[in-house]
């Protein structure tokens, strides 16, 4: 099969395209013909080595990234009864042992793997599953975001902040964006997100105030700076935030609120939550650019610019 693959750990120009031997399953895994593959900003710390040196793991090369996608089930092993071959299905599988999405074929447990709903496109389901279930992790499990609590989702124009908005408000709780650019502010208001502003170029301590004037109750930051470190006086006494383990640098705190890192692992609860989300027909996942598997270097350059939404890349038809 055809796969984008790095030879050693480093910048986006070590991503070729090589034949590499399709991954064999096991008793409990499919095989996926992808048709869409995720492109994650956490691709960029797998890239250049940072997993395989924090957690020791010693990885082999050549070594396919990419931790989400979607396809059709092409074989599956005996244990596997939940699914039928030529099922359309998207998975989540956060350092793989068998490697990653950015490739024709992937071997992953079955428990990673749903079946797609009608309520969004393969496209769509390939680049929702790692960005939803951290958003799902941050408001559901660490701040436990109530009806009515007002919440602030600084960085609410990238891939965890737009589905993260559309929970926020499914959940019944008082929302207020902050985005990055014009077209962040515009996504975000066709999702029916009424209080967004622009974190560029708008006055957004004021906006804050008029939205909250006694502070918000809780804030979820999907990205670190000058900015998120000002806003965060901008939450009340005894409020919470939470934040994504991996954003850099890590929001200041103070000592009269909580601030909490989390991770966002694909655990199959957390999936089957999300699904039932998505299913609803309350979530959607914008792309802002689709790449082919050849130009992964490009979509690792875009990464590090400004975009809304998701990238992905576009692998079999």
């Amino acid at each position: 099969m055809k796969a984008a693959v790095i030879d050693r750990f480093g910048g986006p120009n070590e991503l070729v395209m090589k034949d590499v031997p399709v991954p064999s399953i096991e008793d409990d895994e499919v095989l996926i013909k992808v048709e869409y593959a995720g492109v994650g900003q956490w691709d960029i710390f797998e890239r250049e080595g940072g997993y395989d040196e924090m957690l020791g793991l010693h990885s082999e090369f050549p070594y396919i990234l990419g931790s989400e996608g979607s396809g059709t089930i092409y074989a599956k092993g005996k244990n596997v009864g939940n699914f039928a071959i030529g099922d359309k299905v998207y998975a989540s599988g956060f350092l793989n042992p068998k490697g990653g999405f950015y490739a024709e074929f992937v071997s992953i447990d079955s428990k990673y793997v749903s079946l797609i709903p009608d309520s969004i496109t393969a496209k769509e389901a390939s680049v929702i599953s790692g960005v939803g279930l951290t958003a799902l992790r941050g408001l559901e499990d660490v701040l436990k975001l109530k009806k009515n609590e007002s919440i602030m989702v600084f960085g609410a124009g990238g891939g965890i902040g737009h589905l993260a908005v559309q929970l926020a408000q499914n959940l019944g709780a008082r929302v207020f964006a902050v985005a990055s650019g014009e077209d962040g502010v515009a996504m975000l208001r066709k999702l029916g997100v009424k209080a967004v502003v622009d974190g560029r170029k708008d006055d957004v301590l004021l906006a804050t105030m008029k939205f909250a004037p006694e502070g918000f109750d809780t804030a979820l930051f999907t990205a670190g700076g000058e900015l998120a470190n000002s806003l965060i006086q901008c939450v009340r006494i005894d409020g919470r935030i939470a934040y994504p383990n991996g954003i850099y640098p890590i929001p200041d705190t103070r000592p009269d609120i909580s601030l909490t890192g989390y991770n966002g692992e694909p655990e199959p609860e957390i999936l089957q939550r999300l699904n039932n989300w998505i299913s609803s027909g309350k979530l959607k996942a914008h792309i802002d650019k689709v790449y082919l598997l050849e130009d992964a270097y490009k979509a690792h350059l875009a990464l590090n610019n400004h975009y809304v939404g998701k990238l992905c890349f576009k692998v079999n038809d």
